[in-house]
């Protein structure tokens, strides 16, 4: 046997050797599905804009009836001042009491849909479906229903807006409840603690943030969409705009929607300082409502206040919780409640429900209902594309590590808020007058609507990424453009797919309640249904809607869960 020596200089075999490729990444299928899932959105989302038709030359055109409207409208003219300062103080009251309710009882429902405090399988299964259910049908067929229960009022009113609001709030909340630090929770079972206590003193204190957010955020939506239940005899501003408008009364209809839209604003600044004072946050950031605080000198409440002395903030901050109490007594003793209703309405109900039971499409043909249904959907998807793209620049331009000035940032601040002020239901009456009635009027007055929200979500989002690698590219000489294209947009991706679902299923329901003023789609058959006692269409278009509405929510989790 012979030996052989291996002369060779140390790492010289392995320099020879052939080099080994890296291993290659492996896409997985479900990610190649999702990717194309989206994909084929967009494609869907860009058809749906081709097929509704907004021709600029039309609409350029149509100045002239611009003209001719804003001659007919003259001098905006306002209801006398105590009628209109009641008529804010009952819209107010309404708003606020349906946003209570939906606070209190989303709680519970939030808790059972959670997969991390949930029972049981089956019961997180029944309160996602009884959320789902709570946000698909619209508000307006819900104040349809209460003000046969009941009478035209408030009532109907507070209660479509708390059971509506229900399904978003719960659902936002479970969310939040899934993402906790599930330490303190454990460590009180570990102890023997009930699973009220894991919940009030383990889970609801991380939450609650979010919880008081999301609460806010909604008793603004619910501001603006009081504006289409008075179309359906919900007392308030709404009715009172919709008699002016019914009338041809445009003055009196834009001056009513003007005082909505200066509603908007100041709830955006009243949201600021419920927030300060329930959640302690100092009013640090630079939109209206925290510039605003910060000069009337309004700060936060620390997590030891109870053994603070009563010094002059303290009580400053006191008074601002006892103004909101005595803000939610007035709103029950404005909305002037007939409680004896509650006892009684149970009588009606088998009669309530025999009308809308079983569903059928009426005199209409199927096909011509799910013909409205698919323009309702591409109303939506239209409206949905054009709002991200815009919403893009102008939610990056309203991001302070975006924006390249602060004067820029505050200014697209602003328009975000202005934005959010004017109801859908307002934009799309104008332009319709304008331009005439079909799904052009509804898909802009959605756009529109739509870049205040998805814009301050966005511009959120952006703000949230880990600056890590913001700086690192900072540091090898990029561009301002580079960071955001290479660190900020990859970051920020995920937070703008969910916020993108969550602009579809919102717009699905939107484009429903503008078909109501002749914004197209099946809205105009739902209105028709109403008005004419044809209350198994009016089930019929509600089942339609809530199956559009669970397809999207069942491609959001999903999506979340593929790219989480």
């Amino acid at each position: 046997m012979t030996l052989t020596l291996d002369r060779r200089r140390p790492g010289q075999a392995d320099a020879e050797a052939p080099a080994q490729r890296a291993p290659r990444y492996r896409a997985q299928p479900e990610k190649i599905a999702a990717g194309l899932t989206l994909l084929a959105l967009v494609v869907a989302s860009v058809l749906s804009l081709i097929s509704v038709d907004i021709s600029l030359p039309r609409m350029t055109a149509s100045w002239e009836n611009a003209a001719r409207f804003f001659d007919r409208v003259g001098v905006i003219s306002f209801p006398a001042p105590g009628e209109l300062l009641y008529l804010t103080a009952l819209t107010v009251g309404l708003v606020l009491l349906g946003t209570l309710f939906a606070a209190f009882f989303s709680v519970p429902l939030a808790w059972l849909a959670a997969a991390n405090t949930s029972p049981g399988r089956g019961w997180m299964g029944l309160a996602r479906f009884l959320g789902v259910l709570a946000r698909s049908v619209p508000d307006v067929v819900l104040a349809m229903v209460f003000v046969l229960m009941f009478s035209l009022g408030t009532l109907p009113g507070i209660l479509a807006i708390g059971i509506h609001s229900i399904g978003m709030i719960s659902k936002m909340f479970a969310d939040a409840i899934e993402q906790i630090d599930e330490g303190p929770r454990l460590a009180i079972r570990a102890a023997g603690g009930s699973r009220s206590q894991e919940f009030f003193a383990g889970v609801l204190p991380q939450v609650l943030p979010s919880w008081v957010a999301t609460v806010l955020h909604r008793n603004d939506i619910n501001l603006r969409g009081s504006v289409i239940l008075g179309y359906v005899g919900v007392a308030g501003l709404g009715l009172e705009m919709s008699y002016a408008f019914k009338s041809l009364n445009y003055s009196l209809g834009l001056g009513i929607a003007l005082v909505i839209f200066a509603l908007c604003v100041v709830m955006e600044i009243v949201s600021s300082a419920v927030r300060v004072v329930m959640l302690g946050q100092a009013p640090t950031g630079r939109g209206l409502g925290d510039r605003l605080l910060r000069r009337l000198g309004v700060t936060g409440v620390t997590a030891d206040a109870s053994h603070r002395p009563w010094t002059y903030a303290r009580v400053r901050n006191a008074v601002w919780g006892m103004l909101f109490v005595l803000i939610v007594v007035g709103s029950v003793w404005i909305c002037d409640i007939n409680w004896g209703d509650f006892l009684t309405v149970w009588s009606y109900l088998p009669e309530t429900a025999a009308k809308f039971w079983p569903p059928s499409f009426g005199s209409y043909t199927a096909p011509v209902m799910l013909a409205a249904m698919g323009e309702t959907i591409a109303i939506a998807l239209a409206a949905t594309i054009l709002t991200i793209v815009a919403s893009i620049v102008v939610g990056s331009l309203a991001a302070r590590n975006v924006a390249p000035s602060r004067r820029v940032r505050s200014g697209m601040r602003l328009v975000l808020v202005a934005i959010r002020g004017i109801p859908e239901i307002i934009l799309a009456i104008v332009l319709i007058v304008v331009t005439g009635l079909g799904a052009q009027a509804g898909t802009i007055a959605l756009a529109i609507g739509g870049i205040g929200l998805l814009g301050k979500l966005l511009a959120d989002s952006l703000e949230e990424v880990k600056p890590g690698p913001e700086q690192a590219l900072t540091a090898a000489g990029a561009t301002r453009l580079q960071v955001y294209a290479g660190a900020t947009v990859p970051q920020g991706m995920k937070a703008l797919v969910g916020h993108s679902f969550y602009m579809l299923d919102t717009n699905i329901r939107a484009a429903t309640i503008l078909g109501l003023v002749g914004g197209g789609g099946v809205g105009y058959y739902l209105l028709n249904a109403g008005q004419g006692s044809r209350y198994d269409l009016v089930t019929t278009i509600v089942l339609m809607i809530l199956v559009s509405v669970l397809l999207v929510e069942g491609l959001a989790v999903w999506m979340r869960r593929v790219f989480r």
